[in-house]
């Protein structure tokens, strides 16, 4: 009888999703029928720590004879009181999640592919300590997998059928393999890895977005027209604070100019609401952000303080205000998506199929529900006939 995968339950980034996939393949191979239960923690907030939480107990209602082992950045940056829970059979630190002798003797082997999307963590760690941050603490200093184990590794995931690949790290573009930055590792791997159909990153840092990565974005077919910014705010004296490195003006430029040179590009951003000293002007200054840099994919988050960060120790915005300007950045984001995606009506959209076979996304990732099923994992073309405010609707021709 075959051993089904073990569940991974996973919080937070895209850098985790990659490493679950990971953890997950590591447990199934190891074949030797224990029962293993895994939960992914994220830190970044104080919410993720109690989502984390919340998960874990939950996974212990469901599986109560599992070994139930945590790791990922909330665990590690409070190692004693995760292991003190009840529910925690064992806490796995960051460091040691992705190595074989982790999980298992015979954790080497070729599991199953289970995404429609591989998930490929490249970079790890951050040197920039942002004020509000506390992944350095769980992560450590950035470091960079070499390009040739990514190519390997992508071309893996090509040859068992991936369509579609995206990069991902803590702060991806600081990726770094002996001086050979991001544009080279994507060049690399668009040139040796030739059928790689789609090609996407995860956040990136807009005071690292270079000429040359600038390029491939906006002329390269297969790197997909979304890019997601790490913008954080749209106000000056709040970005000095948080110790970011753009200005407002600079990143509306940005923005802007990834348009202009490739007009299907649709901007996403991860928006922090309420961060300390946040005045009701700097918050109307990041809200009309989403218009001026027309973000579509607006990740918001109320700023929640942590331990050990300078922010913690600013003046603090009340909770309730900071939900308040939360969902008015939401809202914001909502409206403007909701005309973006009523504007695809018509249109004909390549579709990446994902499970159950009758949905999928753009290549500017615009969610897509097809009216017939589709195979999943295949590409196909489709019509786009109407749109609600958080997707299209289509047929495939």
């Amino acid at each position: 009888m075959s051993v089904s995968p073990q569940p991974v339950i996973t919080l937070g980034c895209r850098l985790n999703i990659a490493e679950s996939e990971a953890i997950r393949q590591l447990v199934h191979a190891t074949g030797d029928g224990r029962d293993v239960a895994v939960v992914n923690s994220c830190g970044v907030t104080n919410q993720a720590v109690k989502d984390t939480r919340a998960a874990i107990r939950r996974l212990r209602r469901e599986r109560p004879t599992a070994e139930l082992i945590v790791t990922g950045c909330a665990s590690d940056m409070d190692r004693v009181a995760f292991a003190a829970m009840p529910e925690v059979d064992r806490v796995v630190a960051n460091a040691a999640k992705l190595l074989p002798t982790t999980w298992g003797p015979r954790a080497n082997a070729a599991p199953p592919r289970r995404h429609t999307r591989g998930f490929v963590g490249v970079q790890n760690g951050c040197d920039h300590a942002c004020t509000f941050c506390a992944i350095p603490q769980g992560r450590g200093s950035s470091r960079s997998d070499a390009i040739g184990e990514v190519v390997h590794h992508v071309a893996m995931l090509v040859e068992g059928g991936q369509r579609e690949v995206v990069l991902s790290g803590v702060d991806l573009t600081s990726y770094d393999d002996r001086g050979a930055r991001l544009p080279v590792l994507v060049e690399r791997l668009l040139a040796q890895v030739p059928g790689l159909e789609r090609l996407r990153l995860s956040s990136l840092d807009p005071a690292e977005v270079d000429d040359h990565l600038f390029a491939l974005l906006s002329q390269e077919p297969r790197v997909m027209p979304h890019v997601h910014l790490s913008l954080q705010a749209g106000d000056d004296l709040i970005l000095k604070r948080m110790r970011r490195r753009h200005t407002r003006g600079q990143a509306i430029a940005l923005a802007q100019a990834l348009k202009a040179a490739r007009p299907a590009i649709t901007i996403g951003a991860d928006l922090i609401a309420g961060f300390p000293t946040e005045s009701e002007a700097a918050h109307a200054n990041t809200l009309a952000m989403v218009a001026d840099a027309d973000i579509t994919h607006a990740h918001v988050f109320p700023y929640s303080p942590r331990d050990r960060t300078p922010a913690a120790r600013m003046p603090q915005v009340a909770p309730d205000i900071a939900r308040a300007r939360a969902a008015a950045l939401r809202a914001a984001n909502a409206e403007r998506r909701a005309a973006w995606l009523a504007a695809q009506i018509g249109t004909r959209q390549p579709v990446l199929i994902e499970r159950p076979g009758d949905r999928g996304h753009t290549p500017a990732f615009a969610e897509l529900r097809l009216d017939t099923a589709g195979p999943v994992g295949s590409i196909v073309n489709a019509r786009v006939t109407a749109a609600t405010p958080t997707h299209l609707i289509g047929t495939p021709e």
